[in-house]
Parts: C-alpha cells; structure tokens; sequence
C-alpha cells in the first residue's frame, strides 16, 4: 500500500511538472512582431559586450541573447552551460556556479556549527532547569523575531569583515529553532525514565547522554532540521549585501547585468540545494525516530 501511495505520488508529481512546464511554454511565446535574437553588433556595442564576459562571435554577430523571460528550451540551454563548466574562473565578477555554491555552502556550515555548538548545550541547560528557562525565555521571544537584514549591519560595524559578518548572521538567525527545540525535547523527556536513572544512581553527565539525549533526539533534529532552512534563506538574502561571492551575490550580480536567465537558474539551484539538505536531515530524524 506504501509502496503504490509512493508511486502515485511520483506520477502526480510529474504530471505537475509537465503542467507547469506547459504554461511555462505557452507563457513565453515569441511575439510575431519581436526582433530577431541574432543582431549585428556596432563597435561601441560590441566593445560594452567584451567588457562585459560576453565577447561576439566572429563576423561581428552577438551571441543570441534572451530578452525577458525563457522558454523552457532556452533556459535548459543556460542550465546546461552553467552545468557544464560549473568551476570556471575569469576574474571576480565571473566564476562558475559550482565555485559560488561552495562559499554559499561554507558560510553556512560555519554558521550553523557555531549555533549547534551554543544551542545544544545551553537548551540541554534551560531544558533541565524550569528556573533558568523563565530567566532566558524573555531574551529568546525578543530576538528570535528579528530579521537577518536587521543584524546585517550592526554586524558589520562591529565585525568590519563582510565575509565573517555573513557568517554571524547566519549563527545569530538559526540558533533560535535549535535551541527552543533542544530545551522542548529535554524538559519533555518522561519522568519515569528519569526516575529510574536516580534509582540506579547514573551520573549526570551518563544520564544526559544515555537516557536524556536519546529520548530528546527527534525533538533536537526537528530543531536543526528548521534551522538548516533558515540558515540557508538567509545567506542567500546576506550574500546579496557583503557581495564578492556566494549564491546570492551571483543572483544579484546577474539581476544588475539584467540577465533574467541566470537570475532564474540561480533560483533553481538554491530551491534545490535547500531541499537536498531538508532531506538529509529528514533521514537522520528517520534514523533516531523510534516507536514507543
């Protein structure tokens, strides 16, 4: 039964797809009245094109250049050319795809370990201590609600490095859901388990790994799941402003020299980056979820 659910599932899924992708095509029709995508360059265009990363053809011709929005066929011909070569690099304002994903990717993972580092322990701490969960909860409702864009620049004022600053954002954003869920997950653990831990007489350090953190585990991953999400939302919005490289400088680099196309890949490749990661840790929630 889970295994037909599945596949219907699936068959629905690309029949959606293949829905989209039609009114996608019938959307981005070529006007009968548009131009030819194919011009001749003169020399001042054609000198604007060489200086930016889009040199013509031989004969004078321009590359064809996609007005507005793409067909489907044409934006698989970009996916393609970004795929092909994704860790190409011609200067600061040209590099591939792959190189602009790994900063992405760097920043968050130092950004999200640090919040693992601080919000684990410490919602271990408010979770086994009703007193200190009244003490912090106030600071927690204050600042969890804040936005990335508001951190951005006290961060870089007090900071004064663009890339560490992205960095701090993403600490400061995701460390809420992990450290809310933490203390959630271990102040529910059953108290039967725990009175049974003081009968036997485990040590505290033996009973948070052995009895407390098993207990709470689905609870926690719910927590990084979330913050994973946040996490990567947010470089994406910070790259925009520190600039130099990343995921979101590319998207709005690529807005600023009006190239809807790669502004639509970049979309693309963030949505499914974002899900892939989702379901990493989905399988890891799987693994530690156990049945009562």
């Amino acid at each position: 039964m889970n295994h037909q659910l599945k596949l219907r599932a699936a068959l629905l899924s690309v029949l959606l797809l293949l829905l989209l992708l039609g009114i996608w095509q019938l959307a981005t029709l070529p006007r009968a009245s548009a131009p030819s995508a194919t011009t001749t360059l003169s020399a001042k265009d054609a000198e604007y094109a060489a200086l930016m990363g889009q040199a013509p053809a031989a004969g004078g011709n321009a590359p064809a250049k996609i007005e507005g929005f793409p067909t489907p066929g044409q934006f698989l011909g970009i996916a393609a050319r970004h795929l092909s070569d994704p860790f190409y690099d011609h200067g600061p304002n040209d590099k591939g795809i792959g190189i602009q994903l790994g900063h992405s990717l760097l920043r968050v993972a130092l950004g999200y370990l640090l919040a693992m580092l601080v919000a684990i322990p410490l919602g271990f701490a408010i979770g086994m201590s009703p007193l200190l969960y009244r003490a912090i909860d106030p600071f927690i409702q204050v600042l969890k609600p804040i936005s990335p864009l508001a951190w951005m620049p006290i961060a870089l004022y007090t900071i004064k490095d663009s890339s560490v600053s992205g960095i701090f954002v993403i600490f400061i954003c995701s460390v809420w859901p992990m450290l809310i869920n933490t203390a959630f997950g271990v102040a529910g653990v059953r108290r039967d388990w725990l009175n049974v831990a003081r009968t036997l007489e485990v040590s505290p350090l033996r009973k948070a790994f052995l009895v407390i953190l098993p207990a709470a585990a689905p609870t926690i991953i719910t927590g990084m799941r979330i913050s994973m999400g946040i996490a990567w939302l947010v470089i994406v919005a910070a790259e925009m402003l520190i600039g130099g490289n990343g995921l979101g400088y590319f998207l709005w680099n690529e807005w600023n020299n009006l190239s809807l196309s790669n502004v639509i890949f970049a979309v693309l490749v963030i949505g499914v980056v974002g899900m892939l990661l989702d379901v990493l840790f989905a399988a890891l929630q799987k693994k530690v979820t156990y049945a009562e």
